[in-house]
Protein backbone atom coordinates (compact mmCIF):
# COMPACT_ATOMS: atom_id res chain seq x y z
CA UNK A 1 0.00 0.00 0.00
CA UNK A 2 1.55 3.86 -0.95
CA UNK A 3 1.33 7.07 0.60
CA UNK A 4 0.37 9.97 -2.50
CA UNK A 5 -0.33 13.39 -2.24
CA UNK A 6 -1.39 15.65 -4.55
CA UNK A 7 -3.28 19.45 -3.50
CA UNK A 8 -5.60 21.71 -5.10
CA UNK A 9 -8.31 20.29 -7.24
CA UNK A 10 -10.39 23.15 -7.72
CA UNK A 11 -13.53 20.84 -8.27
CA UNK A 12 -16.48 22.65 -9.88
CA UNK A 13 -19.25 19.79 -10.88
CA UNK A 14 -21.85 21.99 -9.30
CA UNK A 15 -20.40 25.39 -10.04
CA UNK A 16 -19.49 27.96 -12.51
CA UNK A 17 -15.97 27.92 -12.13
CA UNK A 18 -14.29 27.09 -15.04
CA UNK A 19 -10.10 26.19 -14.29
CA UNK A 20 -9.33 25.58 -18.22
CA UNK A 21 -9.09 29.88 -18.52
CA UNK A 22 -5.84 29.60 -16.62
CA UNK A 23 -2.61 28.03 -18.10
CA UNK A 24 -2.08 24.92 -17.68
CA UNK A 25 -5.48 23.61 -16.78
CA UNK A 26 -7.04 22.51 -19.34
CA UNK A 27 -9.33 19.38 -19.04
CA UNK A 28 -7.74 19.32 -15.75
CA UNK A 29 -10.54 16.84 -14.12
CA UNK A 30 -10.07 14.41 -17.11
CA UNK A 31 -6.49 14.16 -16.39
CA UNK A 32 -6.81 14.04 -12.56
CA UNK A 33 -9.17 11.20 -13.11
CA UNK A 34 -7.01 9.20 -15.82
CA UNK A 35 -3.61 9.92 -14.02
CA UNK A 36 -4.76 8.84 -10.22
CA UNK A 37 -6.91 5.64 -11.68
CA UNK A 38 -3.76 4.45 -13.00
CA UNK A 39 -1.22 4.86 -10.72
CA UNK A 40 -3.60 4.86 -7.42
CA UNK A 41 -4.38 1.61 -6.52
CA UNK A 42 -7.34 0.29 -4.01
CA UNK A 43 -5.39 -0.22 -1.26
CA UNK A 44 -3.41 3.43 -1.04
CA UNK A 45 -3.72 6.40 0.53
CA UNK A 46 -3.94 9.79 -1.30
CA UNK A 47 -3.29 13.06 1.41
CA UNK A 48 -4.88 16.15 -0.20
CA UNK A 49 -3.87 19.23 1.32
CA UNK A 50 -6.55 21.90 0.55
CA UNK A 51 -8.75 23.90 -2.29
CA UNK A 52 -10.72 20.91 -3.31
CA UNK A 53 -13.99 22.97 -4.18
CA UNK A 54 -14.91 25.57 -5.24
CA UNK A 55 -18.93 25.25 -3.76
CA UNK A 56 -20.25 27.33 -1.14
CA UNK A 57 -21.53 24.51 1.14
CA UNK A 58 -21.36 20.91 2.03
CA UNK A 59 -24.66 20.08 -0.28
CA UNK A 60 -22.90 22.37 -2.70
CA UNK A 61 -19.77 20.03 -3.06
CA UNK A 62 -21.53 16.86 -3.04
CA UNK A 63 -20.65 16.65 -7.02
CA UNK A 64 -17.32 16.87 -6.49
CA UNK A 65 -17.20 14.81 -3.03
CA UNK A 66 -18.64 11.85 -5.25
CA UNK A 67 -16.21 12.60 -8.19
CA UNK A 68 -13.04 12.07 -5.20
CA UNK A 69 -14.88 9.30 -3.88
CA UNK A 70 -15.16 7.35 -7.43
CA UNK A 71 -11.83 7.49 -7.29
CA UNK A 72 -9.15 4.69 -6.37
CA UNK A 73 -7.82 4.51 -2.50
CA UNK A 74 -8.68 6.29 0.71
CA UNK A 75 -8.65 10.05 0.62
CA UNK A 76 -7.39 12.59 3.69
CA UNK A 77 -8.42 15.75 3.42
CA UNK A 78 -7.35 19.18 4.66
CA UNK A 79 -8.77 22.67 4.27
CA UNK A 80 -7.83 25.25 1.78
CA UNK A 81 -8.36 28.82 1.76
CA UNK A 82 -11.11 28.26 -0.97
CA UNK A 83 -13.00 25.61 0.56
CA UNK A 84 -15.95 27.77 1.57
CA UNK A 85 -17.71 25.12 2.02
CA UNK A 86 -15.74 23.71 4.74
CA UNK A 87 -17.80 23.30 8.18
CA UNK A 88 -17.12 21.14 11.51
CA UNK A 89 -15.60 18.00 11.12
CA UNK A 90 -18.24 16.23 12.84
CA UNK A 91 -21.04 17.80 10.57
CA UNK A 92 -18.46 16.78 7.55
CA UNK A 93 -18.43 13.01 8.63
CA UNK A 94 -22.39 12.71 8.83
CA UNK A 95 -23.19 14.33 5.33
CA UNK A 96 -20.35 12.00 4.20
CA UNK A 97 -22.22 9.12 5.88
CA UNK A 98 -25.43 10.71 4.77
CA UNK A 99 -24.30 10.32 0.88
CA UNK A 100 -22.64 7.29 0.91
CA UNK A 101 -19.25 8.93 0.79
CA UNK A 102 -17.07 6.26 2.37
CA UNK A 103 -13.30 6.83 1.28
CA UNK A 104 -12.73 10.31 2.34
CA UNK A 105 -11.62 11.33 6.18
CA UNK A 106 -11.20 15.02 7.31
CA UNK A 107 -7.96 15.95 8.77
CA UNK A 108 -9.05 18.71 11.28
CA UNK A 109 -7.43 19.34 14.68
CA UNK A 110 -6.56 15.90 14.54
CA UNK A 111 -4.04 12.99 12.78
CA UNK A 112 -4.63 10.02 10.12
CA UNK A 113 -2.35 7.02 10.14
CA UNK A 114 -0.72 5.69 7.41
CA UNK A 115 1.04 2.46 8.73
CA UNK A 116 3.46 3.44 11.48
CA UNK A 117 2.84 7.03 9.79
CA UNK A 118 0.92 10.02 11.15
CA UNK A 119 -0.30 12.17 8.45
CA UNK A 120 -0.57 15.35 10.18
CA UNK A 121 -1.24 19.21 9.16
CA UNK A 122 -3.90 22.26 8.63
CA UNK A 123 -4.17 24.69 6.52
CA UNK A 124 -2.03 27.35 7.61
CA UNK A 125 -1.83 30.95 6.39
CA UNK A 126 -0.24 33.63 5.22
CA UNK A 127 2.16 35.79 7.19
CA UNK A 128 3.10 39.45 4.87
CA UNK A 129 2.01 41.45 7.76
CA UNK A 130 -0.36 43.84 5.70
CA UNK A 131 -3.49 42.75 7.80
CA UNK A 132 -4.03 42.74 11.88
CA UNK A 133 -6.09 40.00 11.63
CA UNK A 134 -3.68 37.45 10.13
CA UNK A 135 -1.50 37.38 13.64
CA UNK A 136 -4.91 35.39 15.36
CA UNK A 137 -5.49 33.27 12.15
CA UNK A 138 -1.55 32.15 12.07
CA UNK A 139 -1.55 31.62 15.78
CA UNK A 140 -4.75 29.30 15.60
CA UNK A 141 -3.35 27.78 12.01
CA UNK A 142 0.24 26.86 14.63
CA UNK A 143 -1.74 25.40 17.34
CA UNK A 144 -3.94 23.35 15.22
CA UNK A 145 -0.55 21.99 13.53
CA UNK A 146 0.40 20.97 16.60
CA UNK A 147 -2.20 19.27 18.73
CA UNK A 148 -2.31 17.29 15.36
CA UNK A 149 1.49 16.53 15.58
CA UNK A 150 1.33 15.79 19.56
CA UNK A 151 -1.80 13.54 18.74
CA UNK A 152 0.10 11.30 16.19
CA UNK A 153 3.78 11.38 18.73
CA UNK A 154 1.28 9.77 21.43
CA UNK A 155 -0.67 7.35 19.38
CA UNK A 156 3.35 5.79 18.61
CA UNK A 157 3.39 6.99 14.81
CA UNK A 158 6.19 9.32 13.10
CA UNK A 159 4.28 12.46 12.04
CA UNK A 160 4.69 13.95 8.53
CA UNK A 161 3.09 17.16 7.76
CA UNK A 162 0.97 18.61 5.06
CA UNK A 163 0.31 21.84 5.01
CA UNK A 164 -2.01 24.26 2.60
CA UNK A 165 -0.16 27.28 2.50
CA UNK A 166 3.78 27.45 2.16
CA UNK A 167 5.28 28.04 5.04
CA UNK A 168 9.01 29.15 3.25
CA UNK A 169 8.33 30.73 0.05
CA UNK A 170 10.93 32.88 -1.50
CA UNK A 171 12.66 34.92 1.38
CA UNK A 172 9.52 34.95 3.45
CA UNK A 173 8.64 32.36 6.62
CA UNK A 174 6.21 31.84 8.22
CA UNK A 175 7.63 32.13 11.91
CA UNK A 176 4.88 30.69 13.63
CA UNK A 177 4.06 27.20 11.82
CA UNK A 178 8.22 26.67 11.46
CA UNK A 179 8.66 26.88 14.88
CA UNK A 180 6.23 24.27 15.41
CA UNK A 181 8.05 21.90 13.03
CA UNK A 182 11.36 22.72 15.04
CA UNK A 183 10.14 22.25 18.06
CA UNK A 184 8.66 18.31 17.02
CA UNK A 185 11.83 17.48 14.74
CA UNK A 186 10.15 17.20 11.92
CA UNK A 187 11.82 16.36 8.69
CA UNK A 188 9.36 15.94 6.09
CA UNK A 189 6.64 19.08 4.41
CA UNK A 190 4.34 19.12 1.62
CA UNK A 191 2.65 22.34 0.87
CA UNK A 192 0.39 23.81 -2.11
CA UNK A 193 -1.58 26.77 -2.87
CA UNK A 194 1.03 28.37 -5.18
CA UNK A 195 0.01 27.86 -9.44
CA UNK A 196 1.53 29.17 -12.09
CA UNK A 197 3.77 31.61 -11.85
CA UNK A 198 4.37 31.04 -7.84
CA UNK A 199 5.62 27.77 -8.85
CA UNK A 200 9.43 29.76 -9.75
CA UNK A 201 9.86 31.14 -5.86
CA UNK A 202 8.58 28.06 -4.55
CA UNK A 203 11.06 26.13 -1.62
CA UNK A 204 11.35 22.45 -3.00
CA UNK A 205 14.10 20.91 -1.09
CA UNK A 206 15.91 21.54 2.34
CA UNK A 207 15.64 24.55 4.23
CA UNK A 208 16.76 25.12 8.05
CA UNK A 209 17.09 20.88 8.17
CA UNK A 210 13.61 20.70 6.45
CA UNK A 211 12.62 19.00 3.58
CA UNK A 212 9.87 20.95 1.25
CA UNK A 213 8.06 19.77 -1.66
CA UNK A 214 5.42 21.79 -3.63
CA UNK A 215 2.40 18.99 -4.38
CA UNK A 216 -0.47 21.70 -6.34
CA UNK A 217 -2.05 20.02 -8.34
CA UNK A 218 -0.75 21.51 -11.57
CA UNK A 219 2.81 21.72 -10.51
CA UNK A 220 1.74 17.89 -10.75
CA UNK A 221 0.83 17.94 -13.78
CA UNK A 222 -2.56 16.37 -12.00
CA UNK A 223 -0.31 13.24 -10.98
CA UNK A 224 -0.62 12.26 -7.71
CA UNK A 225 2.68 12.11 -6.38
CA UNK A 226 3.66 8.65 -5.13
CA UNK A 227 5.65 9.64 -1.29
CA UNK A 228 5.79 5.90 -0.16
CA UNK A 229 9.78 5.91 -0.29
CA UNK A 230 10.30 9.68 0.67
CA UNK A 231 8.39 9.46 3.80
CA UNK A 232 10.13 6.37 4.86
CA UNK A 233 13.65 7.72 4.20
CA UNK A 234 13.11 10.22 6.72
CA UNK A 235 11.57 8.11 9.21
CA UNK A 236 14.45 8.68 12.74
Amino acid sequence: MSLFVIADLHLSFSSDKPMDVFFGWNDHVLRLEKNWNERVSAGDTVVIPGDISWAMSLSGALEDFKFIDSLNGRKIILKGNHDYWWSTKTKAENFFKENGITSLEILHNSFCAYENIGICGTRGWINDGTEPQDKKVILREAQRLERSIIGAKEAGLEPTVFLHYPPVYGLDRNDEIMDVLHKYEIKLCFYGHLHGYAHKNAIIGEREGIEFRLISGDYLHFCPYDITNLVISHKK
